[in-house]
């Protein structure tokens, strides 16, 4: 985030898209809802009607897949109509006259056309938005798991550019991460490119930086991604470790998912569970659980928080740290002679320029959000507010794209996914917890009244859903929240593996993939297929 949670109640316009915020971050949507009770207007965009949708004053219900049409138009009209800010974009920008220039042609007419929202409504969005003295943008995977998730981004950063809606108290950019410390995997190294700190693997100087304090030659060249990594699984991949996610269900493709996985010579899960990746597994590992372990994470708002162990580790489960240096040690690899998380952070901190002022006992009382340049600095609430890192904000030229699929006569219905309130990702914890289970037993596929009679369904009954990919079985829920045409599920359940269907395309910058678009046929079936002794339905594996 650009900004800090605090900043949520502070805006007078909140713009959100792509963002399921009451179900999804539901502690964090307090704030807006505080926010609301102020004063300030909500903007939502979104498919579904969802929980912030029956908060907001403007809801625009854009088809699936079309959020940087909505998002040119509405940067046309805030040019058009001379809400932008000369004087941001001229001191702090470059590229503004050309992108100015470049929206002209993007009108709301235009997109009301590709988005199915009127136009009326786009013009009355973009001048609440425009017009705001602080406006404050929000998002989530709604945004990122298309092939245009960069390009959705992008729009959305050139929003807050051309209004100056950025580096102020109560405006910024600001993405709700999907799961628990992302941020501080990312911080510590986790991306294919950078080392931990952001820093870019292929700059000579960062090379030589990481080479001196580890004691060895590294890798001149950017790491795969694992969409990457499992194409290349049983050829120039023949083993690999899966730590802490369940790669079976929540991967794209399962199918292809699946066959990558058995295809390996050897693969290496660490886990608190039995996960259906564990399940592939030659060996598991036992992980240790999150009351069971110290260390730090960094949430969203990249605030560096101490974690402190509850209860010691149960049985033979280790701390992910302690599995991974274990592993090291015995492939032949020095410098993994950790004795204490405190080690691993602290060493993080001495290299990252965006941890170096702190260190673990710094961070005790969780009082800084990096970056933490140096010993003393205070910390960073709200970025930008001096300027921008790389010296100007970059307007980006971005064009509409369909996604990977559109529908068709063979697939006729948009199948949009996401997450419950009840459930947490694939259920390897909540899937376990009776009370959880007791709020949401099964998944279910949310029809439009008005869709459920045209395609011969019923309320509670059973469907079929397919894609180019494979089909499955699906309990039917008849809600409004669904727009005609469109249909949406969560991922969560197993034995609901929606991800059979999904993964027609991947960004090309980050190989992310379109998860929240995937066109489907949707038809009247019998009950569930039969359940096998692991607990998991066994559905159809093959497209239509």
């Amino acid at each position: 985030m650009s900004n800090p949670l605090r900043d949520m109640e502070k805006p007078d316009v909140i713009f959100c898209i792509g963002t399921n915020m009451t179900e999804a971050h539901p502690v964090a949507a307090t704030r807006i809802k505080k926010a609301l009770a102020r004063g300030a207007k909500l903007i939502v965009a979104d498919p579904r009607v969802i929980g912030l949708a029956e908060l907001s004053d403007i809801y625009l219900p854009l088809r699936v897949g079309s959020d940087s049409a909505l998002l040119l138009a509405m940067a046309h009209v805030i040019a058009r109509e001379g809400l932008v800010d000369p004087a941001f974009i001229e001191e702090r920008t470059v590229q503004g006259q050309d992108f100015l220039e470049h929206v002209r042609e993007f009108t709301p007419e235009w997109a009301e056309e590709i988005t199915e929202v009127p136009a009326a409504m786009i013009e009355e969005a973009a001048l609440l938005y425009g017009a705001a003295d602080r406006g404050a943008i929000f998002y989530t995977l709604g945004i990122t798991e298309h092939i245009c998730g960069v390009d959705n981004v992008q729009s959305l950063c050139n929003l807050a550019l051309m209004t100056g809606n950025i580096g102020r108290e109560g405006t910024g950019i600001n993405p709700m991460r999907g799961q628990n410390n992302i941020q501080g995997a990312g911080d510590c190294g986790a991306i294919p490119n950078n080392y931990p700190g952001f820093q870019p693997v292929t700059d000579p100087a960062n090379q030589a930086k990481f080479e001196k304090a580890w004691g060895r030659k590294v890798d001149l060249e950017k790491g795969i991604t694992k969409v990457r990594a499992l194409d290349s699984a049983g050829d120039r991949i023949r083993a690999m470790f899966i730590d802490g996610e369940n790669t079976v269900v929540t991967d794209p493709d399962r199918a292809h998912c699946e066959k990558a996985l058995k295809s390996l010579d050897f693969q290496v899960v660490a886990d608190l569970f039995m996960t259906e990746t564990a399940a592939l597994a030659d060996v598991v590992l036992p992980a240790a659980g999150w009351g069971e372990v110290d260390g730090t994470q960094t949430n969203t708002e990249r605030r560096i928080q101490r974690l402190r162990a509850a209860v010691p580790p149960q049985g033979e489960a280790k701390p992910d740290w302690w599995i991974i240096s274990a592993l090291a040690r015995r492939m032949g690899f020095e410098g993994f002679d950790y004795q204490h998380p405190r080690e691993v952070f602290n060493e993080l901190c001495e290299l990252s320029t965006t941890y170096h002022g702190v260190n673990w006992d710094a961070v005790e009382a969780g009082a800084y959000q990096w970056p933490v340049p140096f010993e003393g600095h205070p910390g960073t609430p709200r970025l930008h507010e001096d300027g921008f890192i790389n010296g100007r904000g970059v307007f980006k030229l971005i064009r509409y794209r369909d996604p990977a699929e559109t529908v068709d006569d063979d697939y006729p219905v948009w199948l949009t996914t996401g997450r419950r309130l009840q459930s947490y990702h694939s259920r390897t914890q909540t899937g376990r917890a009776a009370g959880m289970d007791y709020l949401l037993p099964e998944e279910t596929l949310e029809v439009h009244p008005d869709d459920v009679v045209a395609w011969g369904l019923e309320d509670g009954g059973w469907a079929r859903m397919s894609s180019r990919r494979g089909a499955v079985r699906i309990k039917v829920e008849a809600t409004n929240r669904s727009p005609r045409g469109t249909v949406f599920t969560s991922f969560s359940f197993n034995d609901v593996p929606v991800n059979l269907l999904t993964g027609a395309g991947y960004d090309p910058n980050t190989d992310t993939a379109e998860l929240k678009v995937c066109p489907v046929r949707v038809v009247p079936a019998e009950g569930p297929e039969t359940v096998d002794d692991s607990g998991a339905g066994r559905q159809d594996t093959a497209a239509d």
